[in-house]
Order: structure tokens, then sequence, then C-alpha cells
């Protein structure tokens, strides 16, 4: 699952050692399903990736729109090491300030585009830290850690294990668990390959403290087209859809739909890339009347990208502008 605290701050993670040969989990109604619709055969199916992962394809196109100035910098310190610098300078003074982040990836590749293991940090001058570890302990098995800090005061941990079958993938997450204190979230995920376009998936949430407790089940589909996607969370609380498509000549469309907690959003992103120009640009409008753009144009030969942003909230009257430079 990805970060249960997805509608905070981003958050770290932790290693989890000592895990040997995990047991594949048993048989589920719905890996049964996809026997029946694969003439008893499940093994032909392909892994339909992390549950994380299901409108993964929607969210990378809405722009990441900001205001006043920003300048990165980014220098590869060896072939596993790299750090980063980020100055922001805004209007919000809580969004102004510096940001030091540093990353490392390990040696032990899985693919051309896979090694592990894979630390990330970054800290700012509030003392604000997020760092995160994703290790591959078997071929199969992968886990994850996170943490994070506020203010130099503890906020966050969460822990995640997750094994990649065949045709299905399963996870285990715990977040901010306190055995002492009996509090915590526990979530469990199993996503499985109907065909080799449709994939259905659960999740189950159980969640306690202060003497209270709640669970929560939702199921999820998504259905792979030639050149769309279509995904679906249901549960009694959350409404979550998404639709994905590639046109042609660059240009990718997606819409998001979601109800949570009696609040109700639709959102229309899109992507259009130029390569000619190194150019490319994003843009969103959501049902709240807030419009968003950023476009990000690269400066080739030299390793700079230049970037423009501009949001529009008709809701409230206010619009902002931002410019930023990132190097490397």
């Amino acid at each position: 699952m990805g970060n249960v605290f997805a509608a905070g701050n981003p958050t770290p993670t932790s290693t989890v050692s000592g895990i040997g040969t995990m047991p594949s989990p048993p048989s589920s109604p719905i890996a049964q399903l996809a026997k029946n619709a694969n003439g008893g055969e499940s093994e032909d199916l392909p892994n339909p990736g992390k549950f994380e992962d299901l409108h993964s394809k929607v969210k990378e196109l809405m722009p990441m729109a900001f205001e006043g100035c920003k300048l990165l910098i980014n220098k590869g310190l060896t072939n596993h090491f790299q750090v980063g610098h980020q100055i922001t300078l805004s209007s919000d003074k809580e969004k102004s300030g510096y940001h030091f982040n540093a990353t490392y990836v390990g040696d032990k590749q899985l693919s051309p585009t896979e090694s592990f293991p894979v630390l990330l940090g970054d800290i700012d001058t509030n003392g604000n830290l997020q760092a995160q570890c994703i290790h591959q302990l078997t071929d199969r098995i992968r886990a994850k850690a996170l943490v994070q800090t506020q203010q130099s005061a503890w906020s966050v941990a969460q822990f995640d294990c997750e094994y990649k079958g065949p045709s299905y993938t399963a996870t285990v997450t715990a977040a901010n668990p306190d055995f002492i204190n009996e509090s915590g979230i526990f979530v469990a995920q199993y996503l499985q390959s109907i065909t080799k376009k449709l994939a259905l998936g659960t999740q189950i949430l159980y969640q306690y403290g202060q003497g209270q407790e709640m669970s929560e089940v939702s199921l999820t589909g998504r259905y792979t087209g030639d050149n769309w996607i279509a995904t679906g969370a249901f549960s009694p609380a959350v409404v979550h859809l998404s639709y994905y498509h590639k046109g042609q000549n660059n240009v990718q469309i997606g819409v998001e739909f979601e109800s949570r907690m009696g609040e109700t959003a639709t959102t229309l992103g899109y992507q259009v890339d130029v390569p000619q120009a190194n150019l490319t640009f994003k843009g969103s409008l959501d049902t709240n009347w807030r419009v968003a753009a950023v476009m990000e144009k690269k400066l080739q030969p030299i390793p700079f990208t230049f970037m423009l942003s501009g949001v529009l909230d008709h809701s409230k009257s206010r619009f902002l502008a931002g410019f930023g430079l990132m190097i490397g």
C-alpha cells in the first residue's frame, strides 16, 4: 500500500530484517476466480503490480504547482550516492525554506531500472525529517520502512512488506504501531490478475486507539485497454474512480473522481509532451474551480530545466504564480 497517511505530509520508512522465505498466501476467492476464467490456470497471467499504483497513471498527469521561486540542485557524488538542495521563496512562510536531501542506491541490481537497497532522506531547517528505506529481501519479498518527524518530534512510522507472486501481489502495512498504548493502523491488501487485462483486489483496514476500534473493507478493480486504463475502488466511506487515456501526438488525459467523508471532487488532468522543443506541459481543472498548470523546459545541452507554474482558484478569487530552475 503506499502511505496510509496520504492525506497528510509524505512520510518515511524503516527496514524489515530477519525475514526468510515467506510462504505463498493461501488461495483466495479472487485467485480461484482467476483460475476459473483461464481454464484452471493462473500461472500465465501477468503480475498486476502494486496496489498503491492503481491510480498512479492519472495522478502522474496532475501538475505539482508551486508559488514564488524555487531552485533545485542535484549532484551525483558517486554511481550510488546523490545529494540535492532545494531553496523555496514564497509569500507563505510555511512553504519557504531550505531542504537538503540525499539518495543512496545499492548494487543489488534486479533490472536496468531497479537496484537495492534504496535509502532516501530529506530534512529542512525546521527539523522536519523524512526518511525511507526500500530493500528487496528475496526475489519475491520487498520491505519498506518510513519515518517522519515534525519540528524534531516523532510523528509517523510505517512498515510495509510486499509479496509479489506470479499473478498477484499481497501487501501488509503497519502504521504507528504502539502495543504499549494499544494504538495503530494495520492494512492488508491483495491484488489478483483475473485475465491479462482485468485485475481485482481487496483491502482490509483496521485501526484502534483511545479505546475505540474501526475496520473497513474495500474492493478494487482495474481494466487495461490498448491505450486506456479504468480503475475503481469502493468502500462504505470512499469511492475512488479514475480513467487514463493515452492519445496521439504525445497527449495524455486523465479524470479522477473521489468521494471521501461526504466531500466529493472530480479532477481533469492532461499532459502534452513536445520532444522537438524538450518541453512538457501539465494542466488540471477540478470541480472546485481550481485551475493549475506547470511547464517544464529542458535547456539542453546544459543540464538545466526551467519551470513555470500558475494556479487560479476561482472559489477564493486568488492567483498564484511561480518559476523555478532545476540544475542536474
